[in-house]
């Protein structure tokens, strides 16, 4: 038994390294120029151990994002002055959402940079929903975090109640994660003495505040 158990960990072991090594091609090279044989080369583990795992390249592809998005919400939780967000107001809530988007830009541009290549990727590749599945699971977890911000603001009047939760989950969402992209792969204007990104991205969460907080 102990010998098997030893076997389960180094089939784990070379497994996560490919999807971390995988990882780290994706976000510094784009999915689309990354071959499997790349990534094998990469690790020394060979291209026969690495079918093992992955069927295909979408397969490795969408556990990488799975694994890099847990690991960065894990991070993020730890945010928290209660796992439970016990004793914050609605409003306390959706900052801390907001502020989450700020964190992303600040200590995971390799994240921004990947989702931005993931999102080309799966377009290109119509990737079918079976597979997208785990991500989308990554996803539901945002959702279900504004949720309960949603329902304490019925509760508390701190946030706006009167617009859908659905419309006001897509549109924070949307117009944060596209701007932190947006400066993550240096898509910005750029004056000549330079500019606070953070400063402006802090700008921007102050508005979307303004927007949806009870006055």
């Amino acid at each position: 038994m102990r010998g098997i158990g030893k076997e389960a960990v180094a089939i784990a072991a070379k497994k996560q390294k490919f999807i971390e090594t995988a990882y780290d091609l994706f976000s510094s090279r784009n999915i689309e120029s990354v071959s499997l044989q790349d990534v094998a080369d990469e690790t020394g583990l060979g291209i026969s151990m690495l079918y093992r795992y992955f069927a295909n390249k979408q397969t490795l592809v969408v556990e990488a994002a799975v694994w890099k998005w847990k690991q960065f919400q894990e991070e993020n939780q730890k945010r928290r002055p209660d796992a439970n967000f016990e004793g914050m107001t609605a409003a306390e809530m959706f900052e801390f959402y907001l502020d989450s988007f700020l964190v992303l830009y600040r200590d995971y541009g390799d994240l921004l940079r990947f989702n931005q290549f993931f999102n080309v990727y799966v377009q290109s590749q119509n990737i079918d929903r079976a597979t997208l599945r785990p991500y989308q699971g990554v996803i539901e977890s945002f959702k279900k975090v504004f949720h309960e911000m949603y329902l304490r603001a019925e509760q508390d009047h701190t946030i706006r109640t009167d617009i859908p939760e659905q419309k006001m989950f897509s549109t924070s969402l949307h117009l944060m994660l596209a701007t932190v992209t947006r400066y993550a792969i240096g898509l910005v204007y750029i004056p000549e003495d330079g500019f606070d990104a953070m400063e402006e991205l802090e700008t921007q969460k102050r508005a979307i505040m303004r927007e949806y907080a009870v006055k």
